[in-house]
Order: structure tokens, then C-alpha cells, then sequence
């Protein structure tokens, strides 16, 4: 399998994943120019994508769909209020429903020899959603914009070989930070974005035996620092089973602006 990030971070999202047969680009929240540029670091252009798929329609998740959409062509797979949501927007132009492949949260997309597993999570969106990706031997995930971490999705996510978890804010920071209090409190709600510590508990619970490679995602820009969110969720996975020193594990942080090398795994 393949999987790279382009862009993780609160102003814009978007990753890469697929197998030699099939490549899929789930979200694309920054313009289609730096979505080109980020797949040409690893030798893609934009006709190389099969499909996209879209976790929820929040602009940092969206910004660029349209633009692609009218270029490519490609299908485009989201839950039926996501792309309500999507068609109630008036900032990514002209869209064309028969682009648009709907499916309801829990369900599973195949896509050659790539089967993508929806899995429903509380985020303050019409019908948002997580993936996990597998080709039946090798399996990945991209878990961001939660509001918390419910048992079924954490059973959901086991056996992940590499993992994209949301560290989004420190918990002080945001609550000392310039943001108006309902946008802090919505942030902080069971609807909003896990913190640095919820970020590393659900890590911890996702680790396996055969973990590759971890990157922590979506981090604010003005409530975080990459640095605090790597050591915070060291903090929580110290004596962890499978690897008692933190350090001994491939935790990177997803950057914000440019693309993170691709993985092979």
C-alpha cells in the first residue's frame, strides 16, 4: 500500500492512499494548484487520482474539490448530508451531482483491490465521517475532526500498520489563546477537535505489534506547536506494551504545508 499526507492542518487537508492498482485522495481542503504540487513530489499529477473522498464539507476539508472536480472528473464518494452540505456551499462553483457517489456512515467503498471502511465520528458537520483503508493484508487510517473517541471507533481502527491522528490544540493554549469563548467552547466540545493528550490516548489504544509509521494531524496553528503535540503524546504512550519508550516508535508530525514523503508499506 501507499499513503501520503499533503497537507495536514487547520487551514487545509488532504492525504494520498492507494495500492499499485487504484490511488485515492481523501479531502482536498487547499486549492488545486498546491494539491498538484504536493502529488508531483512523489511523481502523481491530478489524472492519477481514481477517486476522491470527502470526511465532511468544512471548507479546510473542501476548498480545492471543485476546481479538481471540473478538471478530472473523478468520482467523488461522501455521505449523503455531507454532499447536501457540499451543494449549500457557494464558494467551489459549479458541481455536478452525477460526480458524486453517496454512501451512508459504516459502509465500505471497493475500489479495485482497495477497500475503504466509512466510520461515523462526532464533529459539528451535516454527516462526517473517518477512513480506514486496506488491501487485505496491509491497513491505514486517517482519524481527524473528532469530538471524541467512542469504543466502537477505536474496536474500528485496530490493526493499523500507519496511522493519521488528529493532535489538534493544547489545551491551555486554547483556553489563554485569542479565540472568542464560543469557538473555544465548540473546539472543546464532544463535537469539536481531540487536544494533544486525547490525540495520544487514542494512539495508545490504536498501537500494535506492527505499527510502521504515525503522524499526528490537523494541529491549530495558533493553539499548538508541533513540538508540544510530539511530546504530549509521548507523555501518554510512556509503558505503553509494545513499546515502553516513546521514542522507540515512528511518531512525525504531518506538516501543514508541504508533503510528507510517501510511505510504502
Amino acid at each position: 500500500m501507499k499513503f501520503m499526507n499533503l497537507v495536514s492542518g487547520s487551514s487545509g487537508n488532504s492525504t494520498l492512499v492507494g495500492t499499485d492498482r487504484v490511488t485515492v485522495l481523501c479531502d482536498a481542503g487547499v486549492s488545486m494548484k498546491k494539491i498538484e504540487e504536493c502529488l508531483n513530489t512523489a511523481g502523481y499529477t491530478g489524472r492519477d487520482i481514481d477517486a476522491v473522498l470527502i470526511t465532511h464539507e468544512h471548507i479546510d476539508h473542501v476548498r480545492g474539490l471543485g476546481v479538481l472536480a471540473r478538471k478530472y472528473h473523478f468520482p467523488i464518494y461522501a455521505t449523503d448530508g455531507t454532499i447536501q452540505a457540499i451543494f449549500r456551499m457557494n464558494s467551489l462553483g459549479k458541481l455536478d451531482s452525477e460526480w458524486f457517489r453517496p454512501f451512508r456512515p459504516g459502509d465500505s467503498i471497493q475500489l479495485k483491490d482497495l477497500e475503504i471502511r466509512s466510520h461515523s465520528v462526532s464533529h459539528d458537520a451535516a454527516e462526517p465521517v473517518c477512513f480506514s483503508f486496506t488491501d487485505g493484508e496491509k491497513k491505514c487510517c486517517i482519524a481527524t475532526d473528532l469530538g471524541y473517541v467512542p469504543d466502537q471507533l477505536i474496536r474500528e481502527l485496530q490493526g493499523c500498520d500507519v496511522m493519521l491522528v488528529e493532535a489538534n490544540h493544547d489545551v491551555r493554549m486554547l483556553e489563554v489563546g485569542p479565540y472568542p469563548y464560543s469557538l473555544k467552547q465548540r473546539i472543546l466540545s464532544d463535537r469539536g477537535h481531540l487536544s494533544n493528550e486525547t490525540g495520544g490516548a487514542f494512539i495508545r489504544e490504536l498501537l500494535n505489534e506492527h505499527v510502521r509509521e504515525i503522524r499526528l494531524g490537523h494541529l491549530s496553528k495558533e493553539n499548538n506547536f508541533p513540538e508540544l503535540a510530539l511530546e504530549t503524546v509521548r507523555q501518554e504512550l510512556l509503558g505503553n506494551p509494545y513499546a515502553p519508550d516513546p521514542h522507540d516508535l515512528n511518531i512525525q508530525i504531518a506538516d501543514r504545508d508541504m508533503a510528507d514523503p510517501l510511505i510504502l508499506f
